[in-house]
């Protein structure tokens, strides 16, 4: 087991595949201070034991994956060991703000009851929980296809002033607050469709490349957060850890790879992050 300590004002924990999530948590990070970390790197690492200090946040931010939290969150929350800071008696004292944010379509059903099973097996709970709408990138289905460039850029500008005023309230510590999209019948999304979902159409077996369009260029390769793609033309490796994030479907210059037959005539999309300055 490897030990990871950290002494600054506290981490976030994301994991994205077409960008979405990872602007939020790196907007949140530099309004709070929070130190970034991304899940899918750790994971790699094998880095699975985190110490909190006194009064440190803890954040996780994630994508909706069919109305629950993706596996890889779930795994690397089973898989970790969080240290709460103890008084000489050992009781838990100065106990961490707890926050979780995810980005989703058009909603997000039970997600953070799901989120909070998870966290509840290792003694943590949420304070307070979010969720923003953001651009689709999920078109595996036949009723979904990604937004126009018009709906993108509403989406993208609400979604910045909300994360402002959730920074805000990250920043004070506010408990109890929920501003999340859960939508119609959500248990039965989450639990129902969403288990399905999740339990059998989360495979990396239906990618597959044109390799007469391919042009080589390896951007598959290094877009996709498991390490689930080789060489050019790409192949899957089909070794149970891919999250179906379509990073790579919609990060190909060419649109070479598709899911499926469907998805030929699909549109792509994936968060740009302006440069600075």
């Amino acid at each position: 087991m490897c030990s990871l300590i950290r002494t600054f004002a506290g981490m976030i924990f994301y994991f994205s595949g077409t960008g979405n999530t990872r602007w939020a948590a790196q907007t949140l990070a530099e309004r709070t201070g929070e130190h970034l970390i991304s899940i899918a790197e750790e994971m790699k690492k094998d880095v699975d034991d985190y110490t909190l200090a006194e009064g440190e946040r803890l954040g996780f931010c994630f994508p909706t994956h069919g109305w629950q939290p993706p596996r890889i969150v779930r795994e690397f929350i089973r898989h970790s060991t969080f240290h709460l800071p103890t008084s000489p008696k050992g009781e838990s004292e100065g106990a961490p703000y707890i926050f979780a944010l995810t980005t989703h379509g058009d909603s997000m059903g039970k997600t953070m009851d799901i989120l909070n099973k998870e966290l509840k097996a290792k003694g943590l709970h949420t304070d307070s929980i979010f969720s923003l709408t953001m651009p689709e990138s999920y078109v595996c289905l036949p009723f979904m296809y990604t937004d126009t460039p018009e709906r993108e850029r509403q989406k993208i500008d609400k979604a910045t002033k909300a994360l402002e005023e959730i920074a805000a309230i990250i920043s004070q510590n506010k408990k109890g607050v929920v501003q999340t999209t859960e939508g119609p019948i959500p248990r039965f999304f989450s639990y129902v469709v969403g288990a399905y979902f999740n339990g059998h159409m989360i495979t990396d077996r239906k990618f597959m490349v044109d390799e007469d369009v391919c042009i080589k260029c390896g951007k598959c390769v290094k877009v996709c957060p498991v390490d689930n793609i080789s060489g050019t033309p790409p192949t899957w490796s089909h070794h149970g850890q891919c999250t179906c994030c379509l990073a790579c479907y919609h990060h190909c210059p060419v649109h070479a790879i598709n899911y499926g037959e469907r998805t030929r005539k699909r549109g792509q999309y994936f968060f740009k992050l302006k440069k600075k300055d």
